[in-house]
């Protein structure tokens, strides 16, 4: 059962609080309840992006330009939501949402259970972001980049940085990655 600050409930948490089928369609008709999209329901019209893609995909974690912005290291809203899944996952074929497919044993090092407003989000935490957006640094806009680059420089005092390099050693370009800490962020 969802708690009580959870806004967003999958199909069955939502039958769970109406009781009964039937309890469920009044609920939606007096408005008390919203069907946000197939197996997605909710408190409030428009809930976060955020809390729906974690219903929707709770394996799923939260990542790049989504979670740059949930952290405030960007101004620019994401014109979509992006998740990291693992390579066996099925494809997302929405246009709203931009999947990365990720080895089994690189998704979950840094992924975090946030509370949002809404409800809970899995989410990189702000160390993988790091080793994250230095792995895609050659994909990114360079303004784009910089302004996050920016951002990770005022807030490096409070990164902890045996964690970032805890997770660049998981990848292969280690060596790139560590200079790029040092040379940009450091």
């Amino acid at each position: 059962m969802p708690s009580m600050k959870t806004a967003v409930m999958t199909y069955r948490q939502a039958l769970a609080k109406a009781g009964s089928d039937y309890r469920l369609e009044r609920m939606l008709d007096a408005g008390e309840l919203h069907k946000i999209e197939r197996g997605a329901y909710s408190t409030i019209a428009h809930p976060d992006p955020l809390v729906i893609a974690h219903v929707l995909y709770p394996d799923a974690v939260i990542t790049m330009d989504s979670a740059l912005y949930a952290y405030g290291l960007t101004d620019v809203i994401p014109d979509k939501v992006h998740l990291a899944t693992s390579r066996r996952s099925t494809r997302i074929s929405r246009s709203d949402y931009q999947q990365y497919f990720t080895e089994d044993a690189l998704l979950d090092p840094g992924a975090i259970e946030v509370e949002r407003d809404e409800g809970p989000v899995r989410v990189y935490n702000r160390e993988r972001m790091l080793v994250e957006v230095m792995r895609r640094q050659a994909k990114l806009p360079l303004d784009y980049y910089k302004e996050i680059i920016n951002s990770y420089r005022r807030v490096a005092h409070d990164l902890d940085m045996r964690l970032v390099e805890d997770y660049i050693d998981l990848f292969k370009k280690r060596d790139f990655m560590f200079d790029i800490l040092q040379r940009e962020v450091l």
